[in-house]
């Protein structure tokens, strides 16, 4: 579609913390810049994981607790496109909903924030480190038995406020968030993923809209980056085969060399005493390719019997209310 085409406001549905704010106006730009003639409105969306801020989200349970609320709106016709991280976004998207755009992917490594000079092998036996995950929880243990790995809640900024108050030595977070929100000086240390592997989808921004809706879709086709949809597509695929969500940790990260696509992935039950890894290569040129790599990779994973790691942890965190301890993947 041309922009001299496209006439018609379009309304954004977005969370409302910083970071999504950030990105709701990234994307506006973006359509702004494609097409002059189209006006762009944002709304505010509270999800259940905004609203729920008094318990950790794994106790919450079930899937699309940043998404479920936009993913609605755009059901009922109140927005034309949800804009999400995509690794908020649960793999199966609802059949009336497209994953319209995949946004050319920020760093996807994690990053510690702490005083600088810290670096992760610099903190002592019984740092307190703050983080909302399992899949980085599993990783940390993993790598430090001796660390304090604790669970906090909150958009960047309040977790960045309760580290400087005191209650936490230290934070992982997304690397990408930080540098989109201009905190960048407060990482102390990039994370490398043969340490921590990242959070499938992370780095990465993800729109939907409505599956019938043309011209919406015609709207957002300049705006999605194939590579970043292949690769993320190839570890969204793995963490659908492993039946993967919030209460067990999954790490994957396809990154690219020519048309070959490494993905290099983690599995681990929830203490980081019994952790797999490894990469797979392949040649990708097509999205059906690329989920066949990632489809292909859980199945052996089922088969050799390494994915009975995650039912261990899925078990023991029924059993014991330890995924209460942390959260997302």
């Amino acid at each position: 579609m041309a922009p001299s085409d496209t006439r018609a406001v379009v309304r954004i549905g977005t969370r409302g913390g910083d970071l999504a704010l950030w990105q709701a106006a990234e994307v506006a730009r973006l359509i702004r810049q494609y097409h002059p003639a189209v006006s762009v409105e944002q709304q505010i969306i509270r999800t259940t994981g905004d609203q729920e801020l008094g318990m950790p989200l794994a106790q919450i349970g079930g899937k699309g607790l940043f998404t479920r609320e936009l993913e609605e709106a755009l059901a009922n016709g109140s927005i034309d496109m949800a804009v999400h991280s995509l690794k908020d976004l649960p793999t199966r998207v609802p059949d009336q909903l497209a994953l319209s755009a995949v946004l050319e992917r920020g760093d996807p490594r994690d990053a510690l924030v702490a005083a600088q000079g810290t670096t992760l092998g610099s903190l002592p036996a019984g740092a307190r480190i703050g983080t909302s995950s399992l899949r980085r929880r599993s990783q940390l243990l993993a790598h430090n038995r001796h660390l304090t790995v604790l669970d906090v809640r909150g958009n960047v900024t309040t977790r960045l406020a309760k580290l400087d108050r005191g209650d936490f030595d230290a934070l992982v977070l997304a690397r990408a968030g930080l540098v989109r929100l201009g905190l960048d000086a407060r990482i102390a240390d990039v994370i490398e993923p043969d340490v921590i592997v990242p959070a499938v989808g992370q780095g990465a921004l993800a729109i939907e809209s409505r599956a019938a809706d043309a011209r919406v879709l015609a709207l957002l086709e300049p705006l999605d980056h194939r590579p970043t949809r292949l690769a993320t597509s190839a570890e969204r695929a793995f963490l659908s085969g492993l039946d993967g969500g919030c209460q067990v940790p999954i790490g994957a990260l396809g990154t690219w060399r020519g048309d070959t696509l490494t993905l290099t992935w983690m599995v681990s039950d929830l203490q980081g005493q019994r952790l797999v890894r490894g990469a797979e290569m392949s040649a990708v040129r097509t999205e059906t390719e690329a989920t066949d790599m990632g489809r292909r990779l859980a199945e052996r994973l089922v088969e050799s019997g390494d994915a009975a790691i995650l039912e261990r942890g899925r078990a023991a965190a029924s059993a014991t209310g330890e995924a209460a301890h942390v959260v997302r993947s």
